[in-house]
């Protein structure tokens, strides 16, 4: 994990930016993806571009409110199982947000790295892909994934909030969110599931069967452990084991990253009509993609045979 005084001291002052900041002033847009003012600047993007990443780093790629920090942490003990280190990271984990000088600092830090993410593949450095770092990619249920960046606004005291549920849907749906459009970021991602050093993980697996799930993020990145290390890291990655220490890890914001993390959730917010939309919108990104068979389990319907 970052290192929590940086973690909270970081998350504090992006809270401090949130009050003086309006819904309307929120975002600015960088390469055509709107971004959250008060975490990333245009001259970060352009020092993000001369990055180098190295072999053994780990990229955590995902939209956010997908399950980055549940990822974060479960790799996070996944190195400790090995190395028999903490993992620690004394930089915000998020590679595009923080100062533009905060990737010379990055140099000194031993590896392996985690660098967690939430842009597009297109955008990341090409260090990455010319070092064949490896990627995990994991994606939620688009309905449950608005519902949950929904309350993180309207719960999280100083960020900007919307009107109502209504309201966000509709801005949700068109991509003017931070990190844009859900479905832009799943097609453009999908363009890479083939390639060898990019897995894709689905965050309804690790909940239905989370050693499972560790098992196969283990394997794709090299490490071999016992079955009762599973067990282990499983038992303490948890999404209610993660809730209850969120405080202490993350600060006053910790509750609000890991509200509720249920599958489903979306039934309470959805009416039918943006339950609908919402199915025709991504029946559009399913005709682009590739991962149609591990999506049988979303409840979205899209009138298309398996």
């Amino acid at each position: 994990m970052a290192d929590k005084s940086k973690f909270i001291e970081y998350i504090d002052d992006a809270l401090e930016k949130s009050k003086e900041t309006a819904l309307s002033h929120l975002f600015f847009t960088y390469q055509g993806i709107p971004y959250p003012v008060t975490m990333c600047t245009a001259e970060t993007f352009r020092a993000l571009d001369a990055f180098e990443a190295r072999s053994d780093d780990i990229v955590l790629a995902s939209y956010p409110k997908c399950g980055s920090n549940w990822i974060l942490h479960i790799v996070s003990e996944l190195i400790f199982a090995v190395s028999k280190k903490k993992y620690t990271c004394p930089e915000f984990p998020v590679l595009e947000c923080g100062d533009p000088e905060k990737y010379q600092r990055m140099k000194l830090f031993p590896s392996p790295r985690i660098l967690t993410t939430h842009l597009h593949y297109d955008k990341l450095p090409q260090s990455i892909f010319k070092n064949k770092t490896k990627i995990l990619v994991i994606f939620r249920n688009p309905k449950d994934t608005a519902v949950s960046f929904f309350h993180f606004h309207n719960d999280v005291p100083d960020i900007p909030s919307y009107a109502s549920w209504d309201e966000f849907f509709r801005q949700f749906i068109k991509g003017q969110v931070s990190w844009g459009s859900y479905f832009d970021f799943a097609v453009n991602w999908n363009k890479y599931i083939d390639n060898e050093n990019v897995k894709f993980i689905l965050y309804e697996d690790l909940k239905e069967n989370l050693v499972v799930g560790i098992k196969q993020i283990s394997e794709f990145l090299g490490f071999s452990l016992t079955d009762e290390q599973f067990q282990a890291i499983s038992a303490q990655t948890t999404f209610q084991a993660m809730r209850e220490n969120s405080q202490e890890t993350h600060g006053a914001i910790g509750p609000f990253l890991f509200r509720k993390g249920e599958v489903g959730d979306w039934k309470n917010l959805f009416n039918e009509t943006q339950n609908q939309e919402m199915d025709e919108r991504f029946k559009e990104c399913l005709l682009k993609l590739k991962f149609v068979v591990f999506v049988k389990n979303w409840n979205i319907v899209v009138n298309v045979s398996f």
